[in-house]
């Protein structure tokens, strides 16, 4: 048996190992510990589609494809960045108005759909997948982990069971359709148009620098500030899969070249991680003294401090949510996903947010505020003390 002192150095050491970018026993690094990672170059030269392009995964697609030598074109409604591309070709209209006439009469290799978190998504994939079946021959939908509506199984899969109009709960027929079950229905549109030329990639919690919900930068934000850190739920227990964005949309283009069809997970790394190993990685990383203090989830519950609320990042295995971060890999590894270094993500996150306005900095749109952490540490060393 392992008493917490030995559980907690140990992890410690393994947390600093990710940070590093090793496996577990070796001493080579697993990636590069900046940079791009490094991938034989494309067998052939694509005309790529991308419908949106300029929101947070669009940017890094289109760079990648750029850079691998392909010719890309972006589609939307020219609003948000107009010519934030040299060398890509821009198509004006919108999806949401059916403005779809600048796509008709044109052909490409593969389209990339970046549909947004929105209710009509399922309208937006039918409709374009409809107008682009006969015009390109593969349709990749970025969808998301949370069409599942189940994932009690350990490992879970991808072939776990989706939600359906019949099975999501506190919906009915006639309200807008929660984000899950949209996402689900989207994927059905584009499979419907493009059958078994279609690819669904599901990704997790997306993370890195461009990410504007500040769920991962959270935590390397509250690291980085030190003192007293409130770690929740069980370290070796609870588990971490979140996927750089680098890593899923880089992964995406080459999904492409290689015309891989079929659903795949944009989650990782292959076995996760423990949340302590989460943690004292992106520690690794950082230079300020801290200390730890693990709070149970049950405790926490008590006093309102929620999984993926004011604690980002982290989903314990509650009933139902047993394989949430215990996905097995092996069909997206063969596939060619890869990832890079906790170290790597959390310094360009780090780089990311201190370019940003002192106003953005100082209000962080996810996790608990320095107060609220601090009165349930207080009401945690209470109730050992008492």
């Amino acid at each position: 048996m392992t008493n917490r002192r030995d559980f907690l150095r140990t992890t410690t050491l393994a947390g600093g190992a990710v940070a590093m970018g090793l496996r577990p026993g070796s001493t080579a690094p697993a990636a590069p510990a900046s940079g791009r990672l490094s991938h034989p170059p494309p067998r052939r030269r694509l005309r790529l589609l991308i419908l949106g392009g300029t929101g947070f995964i669009g940017p890094h697609q289109v760079r990648y494809a750029l850079d691998r030598g392909h010719e890309v074109t972006i589609f939307n409604r020219g609003r948000s960045a107009p010519g934030m591309f040299r060398g890509a070709e821009e198509l004006i209209g919108d999806r949401e108005a059916g403005a779809l006439d600048e796509l008709r009469g044109r052909s490409w290799d593969a389209v990339i759909d970046n549909s947004a978190s929105r209710s009509d998504a399922p309208a937006w994939v039918r409709d374009s997948a409809t107008l682009l079946k006969d015009q390109a021959e593969q349709y990749l939908f970025i969808s998301t982990r949370s069409v599942f509506r189940d994932l009690s199984a350990v490992p879970a899969t991808v072939d776990a069971p989706l939600l359906t109009r019949e099975t999501t709960s506190g919906w009915s027929e006639g309200q807008p359709y929660p984000y899950g079950l949209a996402k689900a229905l989207a994927e059905g549109e584009a499979q419907a148009a493009f059958g078994e030329r279609t690819t669904i990639v599901r990704p997790g919690l997306i993370v890195g620098p461009g990410d504007e919900t500040d769920r991962f930068t959270y935590w390397p934000v509250r690291i980085e500030r030190g003192g007293e850190i409130l770690a929740p739920g069980d370290p070796g227990n609870d588990r971490i899969q979140v996927i750089d964005v680098r890593d899923l949309c880089e992964w995406v283009i080459r999904l492409c070249e290689d015309r891989t069809y079929g659903t795949f997970m944009g989650v990782g790394p292959e076995n996760g991680r423990s949340m302590a190993e989460f943690l004292y990685g992106i520690a690794g990383v950082t230079t300020a003294p801290l200390s730890w203090s693990w709070v149970p989830r049950e405790f926490l519950a008590e006093h309102g401090f929620r999984p993926y609320g004011e604690m980002p990042v982290w989903r314990p295995p509650t009933p139902g949510f047993e394989g949430f971060a215990r996905f097995d890999l092996s069909r997206e590894v063969a596939a060619g996903l890869t990832f890079r270094s906790l170290a790597d993500t959390t310094a360009a996150t780090l780089e990311y947010h201190h370019a940003r306005p002192a106003e953005r900095r100082a209000q962080l749109r996810a996790g608990a505020s320095a107060e609220a952490e601090a009165e349930v540490l207080r009401a945690w060393h209470r109730s050992r003390a008492s």
